[in-house]
Order: C-alpha cells, then sequence, then structure tokens
C-alpha cells in the first residue's frame, strides 16, 4: 500500500481486540449492546427485550417486543464512532424479523508515500447491513439467522464482504435459565482489499444466563473463540507464554447484573483475553466492563464502560422504543 498510516489502519481493530492479523473486518467483534458490552463485551444468551442484542445472537430476537427501533452510538479509540440503528416486527406468532445497520467512523488520517510526501488527508469507515429472521421451535428453543452486507473503505482501498451468523437459544422462564449456541461470521470477501483474499473472523461462542433463585442477582458465562486452541492463537502484552490456565480462561467472558426493583439494573463484567492481552505496566483494570439499564414501558435505556488499555476506554449508550 502506498503509506504506512493506512496499513496501520487496516489492522486497528485487530490490534485492539488481539485478533488474527489474517483475517478482516474485525469491527465485527465490537460490541452491539451496551449490556452485552457490560457484561465483558461478549453475550449471546441474555433473555432480555433488546433488540441490539439480536445481533449477538439471531436466536434472541424471540424475547423483542413487535415494532421495536433501537439505537446505539459507541465512542471507541481516538476519534472513532460507532452508530447504530435496528427495527424488529413480529409475523405472526412464532417468526419476527429485523433490519438493523452499523457505521464506524474512525476520523480522518494523513497519508504520506514512502518517501515521506504527503498525499493530503483521507477517511476511513465500515458499514455493515443486516437482516435478522427468528422463528420459536417450541415453547422453550428458538432459532435464529442473520445475513449482512459488509463494506470497509481506507483511502481508495475498498472491500465487500457477505457474512452470515447460526444461533439457537434455549429459555426456561420458570427457573430463568437461557442457554445458547452461535456460529458467527460465516462467509467471506466478495471483493478483496487487494490481490489477497482474507476471511471473515469466524467465532463459534456458547453462553449460559441464570437467575439465582434467592437473590436478584443473574450471571452469565459466555465461551467465545471455540475454534481456537493453539498457543499462537493468542499472545500476551508483556511477551509471555499462556499456561494451560491461562488458555482456557481465555476463552471465558463473565458477566452479573444486580437488579434493582423491577425496571433498573447494574452490570459487571470481567474479559479475561482483553485484560490480559492488551494489558500495560502498573494497570490494574484492563478487561473490566460495567453499566445500568432503565427499562421503562415502552422505553429502555442503557449504558456501558469498558475499559479496553490504560490509553484507550469505550462509552456505549443504547436506546430503544417500542411503537
Amino acid at each position: 500500500m502506498r503509506n504506512k498510516l493506512l496499513a496501520i489502519l487496516l489492522m486497528l481493530p485487530s490490534l485492539l481486540l488481539a485478533q488474527e492479523s489474517d483475517k478482516a473486518f474485525h469491527f465485527l467483534r465490537l460490541p452491539y449492546s451496551s449490556h452485552a458490552a457490560a457484561l465483558g463485551g461478549s453475550n449471546v444468551s441474555l433473555p432480555d427485550d433488546d433488540i441490539m442484542l439480536s445481533m449477538h445472537n439471531p436466536a434472541l430476537l424471540a424475547n423483542v417486543s413487535d415494532n421495536t427501533l433501537g439505537l446505539s452510538y459507541m465512542t471507541y479509540i481516538s476519534d472513532s464512532k460507532v452508530a447504530g440503528a435496528a427495527f424488529s416486527r413480529m409475523f405472526g406468532e412464532r417468526s419476527s424479523a429485523a433490519i438493523a445497520a452499523r457505521y464506524i467512523d474512525y476520523g480522518s488520517f494523513d497519508g504520506y508515500t514512502p518517501d515521506n510526501i504527503s498525499t493530503g488527508s483521507f477517511s476511513a469507515k465500515d458499514i455493515e447491513i443486516g437482516l435478522i429472521y427468528n422463528y420459536l421451535l417450541s415453547d422453550r428453543w428458538s432459532g435464529g439467522v442473520s445475513g449482512r452486507f459488509i463494506y470497509s473503505k481506507y483511502e481508495s482501498y475498498s472491500s465487500v464482504a457477505l457474512g452470515v451468523d447460526l444461533g439457537l437459544n434455549y429459555f426456561d422462564e420458570e427457573s430463568d435459565l437461557s442457554a445458547s449456541l452461535v456460529l458467527k461470521n460465516l462467509g467471506g470477501q466478495v471483493k478483496a482489499f487487494e490481490d489477497k483474499t482474507e476471511k471473515l473472523p469466524f467465532d463459534i461462542q456458547i453462553g449460559v444466563t441464570k437467575r439465582l433463585a434467592h437473590a436478584p442477582i443473574r450471571l452469565s458465562a459466555t465461551l467465545v473463540n471455540l475454534d481456537k486452541w493453539s498457543k499462537d492463537d493468542f499472545y500476551n502484552a508483556d511477551g509471555s507464554e499462556d499456561s494451560l490456565g491461562d488458555l482456557l480462561l481465555k476463552h471465558a467472558v463473565f458477566g452479573a447484573d444486580f437488579l434493582i426493583g423491577e425496571n433498573f439494573r447494574l452490570s459487571l463484567g470481567y474479559n479475561y483475553r482483553i485484560g490480559k492481552e492488551l494489558s500495560a505496566e502498573g494497570t490494574k483494570w484492563d478487561g473490566l466492563t460495567a453499566g445500568a439499564g432503565l427499562s421503562l414501558k415502552r422505553i429502555k435505556l442503557a449504558v456501558s464502560y469498558s475499559k479496553l488499555h490504560i490509553s484507550s476506554s469505550s462509552l456505549m449508550f443504547n436506546a430503544s422504543y417500542a411503537l
């Protein structure tokens, strides 16, 4: 490529999320729901009326109210901004569908040739547009599929891809137990940035959410990257090699909701992999997340805070309204 800055930009989401450098469209790993972001950044089993959760697992669309409009906004590293919107509708008693879109703006950059000659400023952006379909298989089981059109443009380089997510959810309302399996980012590039075709960041995730029987606390555990078990797939900021325990924990994301009354919650989460791989000397809170949510009759509001690194944190806001 014509300037080093562009190459860095292409790797930016990968560096921030500690993912593989041989894959593209790493922004697909960013959270859609501020509730999921508050619980460690990954959650596929929350049985809440949150339309943005259906972007994490299309099977969760079964829990969303009819004619719901959702909006999201997230601040990311440096001047990067992420905005999204979704709308859902029910079709009969068992089917529902939604349309969703997300836009990531990385701001403006100064470009230079290898001879350090300025080529002017350029912009960088990622866009995805998706359709989600959910079907109630039984009173407790639901399945869903989402397809998305993905477009990235960095300076004069652009790429197009098509992706698919497949999700399955089991929810027992009496015991307040939810469990899910999701295959994320199936598909591939239709148009590559250059001559080399890159892969989507495929991911297998399993999640469980359970409310305690005698306390207003709901616990979640999500296993991510279950298709990767080699030490070569992971690294640490200090250059150390993972032990077996570290390798297992890097697949785990933990979260807890503290339910205050019927309408308010506080959330805490921890993502071990982010805390281990993106930490810096002298820091203690890398990988920790927190958030809060307010649920009224038709309106739902949520906010989350994620500490990605000593030099970077993220705020995310969600709002939804049942029309």
